[in-house]
């Protein structure tokens, strides 16, 4: 009966210039019908998005790859290492450097080695050779990495933790704060950074020559302190202003009204609200300056102003490698060919989190 009143409306309906509502419209949907109303794409967070789009990235994931080898190298390769950065072979304390160790090419070995090889010994070969003073050189190039990336690491936390409080404070208050704020900036982006590095080097060489000489940062010495407190005084202002000018695009959103009428405090409503929507600017922010400090450091230690001896690090390697560069060319080419890897490999790495995680790279 039911089946021959819908069969009635629905002719009805079929007529022209009917006005009857058609019924087939209101039948329930069978399962293959409901199959084609399942979402395309599941929902996701905002991290998992990125990591998935950064894994399709081949050039991004090989940079990671190439990081990750080195950062495992650096960490372990010393504990299982037999040489160490420091001891000068074949000299025992109070004497002079062997000639028979000074300058090996790769896979050489010195005159005591060679007797212990005669008689059966096995010693690990010096896979790059020793330097002018009787030093392995290829566990010199893995500690000079390992300080190198120390640097950009660290400096680029200074400069995350500046720039990130400096910037987000100028950007929401706003108003005369903000405006003297941005021209402290500009003051600083001013300031000739190589010789702030130099006049501080000079400054604290006198201040903590005694303090130095027993804390933890002797190895480092007054030079690299220096490069870290002018990480800390020029090199966040990039990073600031980048924040800046996104916490004053989204602080007239409107769940920050919304945080606002019911009572949040300002550093709530920066903590819980414009930080975290400004998190790819930040990430981004963070991975393209961690090659920048490595090459700052770099070409610091390549002058002199940076790690004092014997700790190495890939610039000071590579200046001393000058003196000897028509004999041993290696020397020189080792080092600078790790910088460049290093660097070219933050830099693409940089840009692969940039297209993966800024939202409006996305299409």
């Amino acid at each position: 009966m039911k089946n021959n009143k819908l069969d009635k409306k629905v002719k009805l309906y079929n007529k022209p210039f009917s006005f009857h509502v058609n019924v087939e419209s209101f039948i329930p949907a069978t399962s293959e019908e409901k199959l084609q109303q399942v979402l395309l794409r599941e929902s996701t967070s905002f991290w998992k998005d990125g990591l998935k789009r950064l894994w399709k990235n081949k050039v991004a994931m090989t940079c990671v790859f190439v990081i990750s080898i080195i950062i495992i190298a650096i960490i372990f390769l010393p504990l299982m290492w037999p040489y160490s950065y420091e001891d000068q072979l074949g000299v025992s304390q109070g004497q002079s450097v062997d000639p028979s160790f000074s300058n090996l090419k790769p896979f050489e070995y010195g005159e005591t080695e060679l007797s212990i090889i005669a008689d059966g010994g096995h010693l690990f070969p010096h896979i790059f050779g020793t330097d002018s003073a009787g030093r392995d050189y290829f566990i010199r190039v893995i500690y000079g990495a390992r300080v190198s990336l120390a640097v950009g690491f660290f400096a680029s936390l200074i400069v995350l933790i500046i720039g990130t409080l400096y910037g987000s404070i100028a950007g929401y208050i706003g108003g005369k704060l903000d405006l003297f704020m941005m021209r402290i900036v500009d003051i600083i982006y001013s300031l000739p950074d190589m010789l702030i590095i130099i006049l501080l080097s000079v400054v604290l060489n006198q201040l903590f020559k005694e303090t130095l000489a027993n804390s933890v940062f002797a190895s480092l010495g007054a030079n690299m302190i220096s490069i870290f407190v002018v990480f800390g005084l020029l090199y966040w202002v990039s990073m600031a202003r980048l924040i800046r000018g996104q916490i004053l695009s989204l602080k007239e959103q409107d769940y920050v009204l919304a945080a606002r009428s019911i009572g949040a405090s300002h550093g709530r409503i920066i903590r819980k609200h414009l930080l975290p929507n400004s998190i790819s600017v930040i990430i981004i922010s963070t991975a393209l300056q961690i090659p920048s400090a490595i090459f700052t450091e770099s070409f610091l230690s390549f002058l002199g102003l940076g790690v004092s001896a014997p700790m190495p690090s890939l610039g000071s390697l590579a200046s001393a490698a000058l003196s000897g560069v028509y004999s041993y060319t290696y020397r020189l080419i080792i080092p600078a060919v790790f910088i460049s890897l290093i660097v070219l490999s933050l830099n693409l790495l940089g840009d692969g989190l940039r297209d993966a995680f800024d939202p409006k790279m996305k299409v």
